[in-house]
């Protein structure tokens, strides 16, 4: 049994949210609090396995409250937030904190949206109760480059890498993980291409997020733009990417169609495009998420002659997607979340 606590200063939401998961036997709703100090209240006579948590609440904001539950005890939570551009920047925050996923609500119909969307928010809760959350240290903006003791972007050093990329797949719990590998590279580092399974308009804001904290260029990935040393390129939620290679430059593709593995953008459509254009000259990283995203390219990549690593059960938030290439004979290595930006760093030498 699945112990539900919903957080959100809206009755009708409270009402409607404990009825859709009401549904499913396996989901109990043990309490619900129209603020965080009530939920306070209410997890000392009882902790749950799942909470679902709104943001803008009176008395305490939702991301003021989720920093307190994952520092006293890391709780799988659930974002049920507004989509707006703020609220995308606001529920990437949500995410940076500990949320393990989230699920979008309109500001109008908002009653109709949660019936029709019972399933989907079902299975969030699901795949929250599964995951282990981890405590997270704040990570400072990264020091200029004249202090970082690393040569500017320019410089002939960044040259030789090239024709190396590293491909990252990740899906529950990939924005923490992202912000840990990322943030610990150098400004001198191979061109780096990602799959963070997301919904459009949170990738620019999250890409944005990441760009302020990293040595690395990080940024949401357009068509036709150029693979280069020192540049992190995140798939826009909503359309596929793939590698495409010209003379001896990489470029993606970005692209609409189909959901593969259910996702869009799908690891698998990045890793076996890697496969085909990079071969050896790639590295190939999946790590935490659900489901098997990225499992069959990740072995596509590794029987080319790539490197590929997964991120270990210990430090995943859900053991899925790598457990899955683990599986099927796809992985060289596994390392945990702190150590794969070392590998990423072994690979440019």
């Amino acid at each position: 049994m699945i112990k539900v606590l919903i957080v959100d200063d809206s009755a009708v939401v409270r009402q409607v949210l404990s009825a859709v998961l009401s549904k499913d036997p396996q989901i109990k709703v043990i309490a619900t609090a129209g603020d965080p100090l009530i939920a306070k209240d209410k997890m000392a006579l009882e902790w749950p396995d799942v909470i679902v948590l709104d943001i803008e609440m009176p008395r305490m904001d939702g991301i003021t409250f989720l920093k307190i539950i994952m520092a006293e005890r890391p709780t799988p939570v659930v974002i049920c937030s507004t989509l707006t551009e703020k609220g995308a920047e606001t529920t990437l925050q949500a995410m940076a904190a500990g949320a393990v996923c989230y699920v979008t609500k309109p500001k109008l119909g908002l009653k109709d949206f949660l019936a029709d969307y019972a399933n989907e928010f079902i299975s969030s809760v699901r795949i929250a109760s599964q995951a282990r959350p981890r405590r997270f240290v704040s990570t400072q903006p990264a020091k200029p480059l004249e202090q970082s003791g690393y040569p500017p972007v320019s410089s002939p050093a960044m040259a030789h890498t090239t024709e190396k990329i590293v491909a990252i797949g990740t899906s529950t719990g990939g924005t923490q993980a992202l912000e840990v590998v990322l943030t610990a590279l150098p400004r001198v580092s191979p061109g780096i291409v990602i799959v963070q399974h997301m919904p459009e308009k949170f990738t620019a804001s999250f890409a944005n997020r990441l760009n302020q904290l990293c040595a690395i260029e990080v940024r949401e990935a357009k068509d036709r733009d150029r693979v280069i040393p020192g540049c992190a390129l995140i798939a826009p939620g909503g359309l596929h990417m793939r590698l495409t290679r010209s003379g001896a430059y990489y470029y993606v593709n970005v692209f609409d169609g189909p959901p593969v593995n259910r996702h869009k953008p799908s690891v698998d459509v990045l890793f076996k495009s890697a496969a085909q254009v990079a071969g050896r000259n790639a590295l190939g990283i999946i790590m935490t998420g659900m489901g098997d995203d990225g499992a069959r390219g990740l072995r596509d990549m590794h029987d080319a002659g790539a490197y590929t690593v997964a991120q270990d059960e210990a430090s995943c938030v859900v053991f899925g997607m790598p457990k899955e290439a683990i599986k099927l004979g796809a992985v060289d290595t596994e390392q945990a979340l702190e150590r794969i930006s070392a590998e990423i760093i072994r690979f440019t030498k």
